[in-house]
């Protein structure tokens, strides 16, 4: 593949980390590795969700006061709850206002049981999760290494952990575990998103909360816009603290933000991935805030985090600016062993795509990617960095809505907008193949957040996207090719059971790629635990090697594509 430049850069492009695609002085640019054959793929979906007999609606409960909230929907999430090998749905939803109570069942958070056969059967009363409260976001994974996978909500007035017991139902266990989403001298944080990882690797899955604003919905000022009602820009308010809590291993979490400095970082999160960027055993974070600078806080290792995205390159778009920073996937998508950062924004930011350069450097290459003029004019929440046709390289996907709910009255613009897919050429470029996509995943929606996983376990990855005050979209992934796949799910031992935070590098004839093990993707949303390869035209898998989060380096050799394949995490090394 082709490397960037590597000129010297003066003092302020350094500090906007090669925003021009130039290096540090002294330091060279790592050159990509080759690349692997890219096949000729036609990417298709089709929306299944009258198929599949999910009749959940998601709302909002619009208001004429048009409070910030109501904007701010809403999480899906794929796990597999029953552990039949099935991918089941879950969605969060809001509540009435002003009370911010679910006050009829229309406003119960849902889960739809896949039954194997593409259809889904609503299980909401029997397991235990209607929730209470403003919902929003969801995270998936099982904290207590028991098989399990539990679920954690994040909500504006109320945060609910439940306890997945193994037999179908959930029991609300938010109060024991002292995870509510509360912070010391404050009160109940507007928490938008949350995300589980294993940030000491001690075996633990530990919790981390992404807040938004300082707001409270009874004092709450009141906007408008060429004289009509519109929702607050998020400059009128103050940011607050995110939240990180430490798993103690009996079922109880301790609130570990001031020590761990995470407390000292004020922002207004609204998306979060994980990923080891500098491949040092320790994951990181990255948030995505709303007309902030984002953060990338480093983990050092011994328990605390740095703000490190000014010198890495990530705190702001690649001209220097704050963006209306959406949804985020953190991912590698060159093949090059380094995570990279795919960013949704608003109308007029662009959407950045961070390349990892290593060294902890990043730069911005939505210009030379070719990615800047399919999105400078699109405003997105969910996306994330898939494989979607199998070729060997991860695209990219973004769930278009407008902020308004009278955006053309306002801004002249469509508040629903379609879905948008940039399939992955090589070489740090994409080419728009939205259209070619199908008339269903380009319906123009008020789409929000989005999770991505197999649900019917043919090796292709299908998207769930929830709507603003609509049905979601079950897109099934109908892409006809004869390019192999392998996808990985993964048993902890000695580290977390569901081997979050374990690194993965594939090798097969015709090259190698990696991926890691996470769910926090995207925005409000949680994906697929099984970590997922394209293998192109390859039908073999020279090696596939495992760096989990315990240390332990595993190795398997010669292995047939096309499965879904278990590996439990070795005794040692």
């Amino acid at each position: 593949m082709t490397s960037l430049d590597s000129r010297p850069c003066n003092l302020l492009a350094s500090l906007f980390l090669l925003a021009s695609g130039c290096a540090l002085a002294g330091q060279s640019v790592p050159a990509s590795t080759p690349a692997l054959p890219l096949a000729a793929s036609t990417i298709r979906f089709e929306n299944a969700t009258k198929q599949s007999k999910i009749d959940f609606v998601l709302k909002n409960s619009v208001s004429p006061n048009r409070y910030s909230i109501e904007t701010m929907l809403g999480g899906v999430a794929l796990f597999d709850y029953n552990n039949d090998g099935l991918l089941d749905i879950f969605f969060t939803n809001g509540a009435a206002i002003p009370s911010l109570e679910k006050s009829n069942p229309g406003y119960s958070n849902r889960l739809y049981r896949n039954n194997g056969d593409g259809t889904f059967t609503d299980v909401t009363e029997k397991a235990g999760l209607k929730g209470i409260g403003y919902s929003m976001g969801v995270a998936a994974g099982d904290y207590d290494n028991d098989g399990c996978v539990d679920l954690y909500i994040a909500g504006y007035n109320k945060n609910q952990l439940f306890h997945n017991n193994c037999d179908g139902t959930f029991t609300d266990v938010t109060e024991k575990a002292g995870v509510a989403g509360i912070i010391p001298g404050f009160g109940k944080a507007w928490s938008v998103t949350a995300g589980w990882f294993d940030y000491n690797n001690d075996g633990l899955l530990d919790l981390f909360v992404v807040n938004y604003l300082n707001y409270d919905i009874k004092t709450a000022m009141h906007c408008s816009k060429a004289d009509l009602p519109a929702y607050c820009t998020p400059v009128e308010f103050q940011g607050t603290q995110n939240i990180l809590y430490r798993n103690n291993g009996d079922g109880t979490f301790t609130d570990v933000s001031v020590p761990s400095h995470i407390a000292q970082y004020i922002g207004k999160g609204m998306g979060m991935a994980f990923a080891d960027y500098d491949n040092d055993g320790f994951t990181d974070i990255f948030i995505s805030n709303d007309t902030y600078q984002n953060f990338l806080l480093h983990n050092n290792g011994d328990g605390t985090f740095t703000d490190a995205a000014m010198l890495a390159g990530v705190q702001y778009n690649g001209n220097g600016k704050n963006m209306a920073g959406m949804g985020a996937d953190f991912r590698d998508v060159d093949n090059d062993g380094l995570p990279d950062i795919f960013q949704t924004a608003m109308f007029g930011d662009s959407f950045p795509l961070y390349h990892n350069l290593g060294g902890g450097q990043f730069v911005d290459v939505d210009a030379p990617s070719g990615l800047i003029r399919y999105t400078s004019r699109l405003t997105a929440w969910g996306v994330g960095i898939m494989d979607f046709d199998n070729d060997g390289y991860k695209d990219l996907f973004a769930a278009g809505a407008s902020i308004l709910d009278n955006s053309m009255e306002i801004e002249h613009r469509p508040f629903p907008l379609p879905n948008a897919l940039y399939r992955n050429k090589g070489n740090l470029k994409f080419e728009d193949v939205s259209a070619a996509a199908g008339a269903d995943f380009i319906e123009p929606m008020p789409h929000k957040g989005a999770a991505f996983g197999d649900l019917n376990n043919d090796g292709k990855i299908d998207i769930v996207v929830n709507v603003l005050n609509a049905q979601p979209q079950i897109l099934m992934n109908r892409s006809t090719n004869n390019n192999h796949w392998i996808i990985l799910n993964l048993v902890g031992t000695k580290s977390n059971r569901d081997g979050l935070g374990t690194r993965v590098k594939l090798t097969t004839p015709l090259g190698v790629q990696y991926n890691h093990a996470t769910t926090a993707v995207g925005y409000n949303s949680s994906s697929d635990k099984r970590v997922h390869f394209g293998l192109g035209a390859a039908d073999k898998i020279d090696k596939i090697e495992l760096f989990w989060p315990s240390g332990i380096h595993q190795t398997l050799m010669n292995i047939k594509p096309d499965q879904v394949l278990t590996i439990t995490e070795s005794a040692g090394k």
